[in-house]
């Protein structure tokens, strides 16, 4: 396949996704909006699949971001054409946003290893059974917006910090609020890039050093978890 994917930040990558892909052949195309790099909506409606990675700004930050109305545009033209589009994090709320959801700030920070949680109300609608997840695994989460769910989309997990944790709108389109794709080097990178958010705590934000054991004790089972949902996707 002919995966196009668009990173935000230069120390977020695919990260454990691209040792996937390449293993199985896929070809992979990098858009960095960051560095000034543009997709128009005709490139990504022609891939097979599209990521969408995190970053630390707002979707709406189009005034100190202005390449984001651009971003939104090829990802709604991918998801019109039917291509498979997975979004993380900041990429979830993009495609939510897209999709028409609206994406706001959750009641609290939301940065550490935490459990989610599958939720009943999958059960049965298009795309949950594809994409199913565990009654319960600990993953990376980091972030402080969140989206509501958009219409026809059907709501896949939640936690305790953020009802709203991943979604699946028919049988293509996936979003994950939290990071699947981060080994121990990436979460001690991530946590240096972004040290400012760490400041001051909270209910639900947890020590850089938390956070890089972490990487070492749940990552195993979030790399496994990754693994069924991007072969879910492959095949859809």
């Amino acid at each position: 396949m002919k995966i196009l994917w668009f990173q935000h930040v230069a120390f977020e990558g695919l990260g454990l996704i691209e040792p996937w892909l390449r293993a199985r052949g896929h070809e992979l195309e990098a858009v960095r909006w960051w560095a000034g790099e543009t997709a128009d909506p005709g490139a990504a409606a022609a891939c097979d699949w599209l990521i969408v990675m995190g970053g630390p700004m707002n979707i709406y930050q189009h005034r100190d971001h202005p390449w984001l109305v651009a971003e939104k545009a090829a990802i709604g033209a991918a998801i019109a054409a039917g291509r498979r589009v997975l979004g993380i994090c900041l990429g979830a709320q993009l495609v939510a946003d897209v999709l028409g959801g609206k994406v706001a700030q959750n009641a609290e920070r939301e940065i550490g290893w935490w459990p989610v949680r599958a939720t009943g109300g999958a059960e049965g609608a298009s795309g949950a059974s594809r994409y199913a997840f565990p009654a319960e695994e600990t993953v990376l989460h980091w972030h402080g917006d969140t989206f509501t769910l958009p219409p026809g989309a059907t709501r896949l997990a939640e936690s305790d910090g953020c009802a709203q944790q991943a979604f699946a709108w028919g049988e293509r389109v996936l979003a994950l609020q939290f990071h699947l794709e981060m080994g121990a080097d990436a979460v001690a990178e991530i946590a240096a890039g972004c040290a400012d958010e760490l400041a001051g705590g909270g209910r639900w934000v947890q020590p850089a050093e938390r956070l890089v054991y972490g990487a070492r004790t749940h990552g195993p089972a979030a790399e496994e978890l990754l693994g069924r949902m991007l072969a879910a996707q492959e095949s859809s």
